[in-house]
């Protein structure tokens, strides 16, 4: 269903036990600056943030359990194995998955689940959940901005950057699997655009009769940021820059 097809409610970042609770999953290439807009845009409200099992080893300033669960591969594996994860994928090395357990239970008691992973775990999700599952890439600006930014990490080796930057050419032309696509160039303006998507995918839930003004700016402001508005050269345009 299309939000112009789509009926939502008021939004409150109260859960509702009238309602399933709605899944975000957000995904973009390593450095886009997902974790900073993660935390602005679910400032103050109540959501469940799933915490992401990996077995690299925490950077500095990461808490386990917090930023992720940090697992020897072993432990890992016996979870994979045993169908505990709503999906898992190794990115550069390493392996991440996201337990199923709590992601269900939040989204049976009516809150909002948000997850942040690789694009390959996205598409998994996706095949799982169908369009339960409010798919959101988070773009760089141009290829050039986002190598400033890993390298100005300085947490990564000179290969494994450009490992990375290889992957985001990739993941950046699966970008017309995701809903909605977001550039990461002005923060206000991403999680003003990530509220809105928020809103709108709430407001989907209910009869548009019941719409507060609110609902239909949202509605606006969201189907501005949706993927159908992107071509191939759009997304060639950043890769190349």
């Amino acid at each position: 269903m299309t939000l112009d097809q789509a009926e939502p409610s008021t939004l409150s970042t109260e859960p509702s036990t009238a309602r399933r609770g709605l899944l975000i999953v957000i995904t973009g290439a390593s450095g886009v600056g997902k974790g900073t807009l993660r935390e602005r845009w679910l400032a103050g409200q109540d959501v469940f943030y799933s915490t992401s099992w990996t077995t690299r080893e925490a950077r500095a300033g990461e808490r386990h359990g917090v930023d992720y669960v940090f697992v020897p591969p072993e432990v890992f594996e016996s979870k994979a194995r045993a169908g505990g994860f709503l999906e898992h994928a190794a990115f550069v090395g390493n392996r991440y998955g996201t337990p199923i357990e709590p992601i269900e239970a939040a989204l049976a008691r009516g809150q909002d689940v948000v997850l942040e992973i690789e694009v390959e775990g996205a598409m998994q999700v996706k095949a799982r959940m169908g369009a339960e599952a409010v798919l959101v890439f988070i773009m760089p600006p141009s290829l050039t901005e986002l190598r400033r930014r890993l390298e100005g990490r300085a947490t990564e080796t000179p290969e494994r950057v450009e490992k990375r930057l290889r992957r985001a050419r990739e993941e950046i032309q699966e970008a017309h699997a995701f809903r909605y696509v977001i550039v990461n160039d002005d923060l206000d303006r991403a999680v003003a655009e990530l509220l809105a998507v928020q809103r709108a995918e709430r407001a989907a839930q209910v009869p548009r009769e019941e719409w507060s003004e609110e609902d239909r700016a949202a509605v606006t402001a969201a189907q501005a940021v949706k993927s159908e508005g992107l071509n191939a050269a759009h997304l060639q345009r950043v890769v190349d820059s």
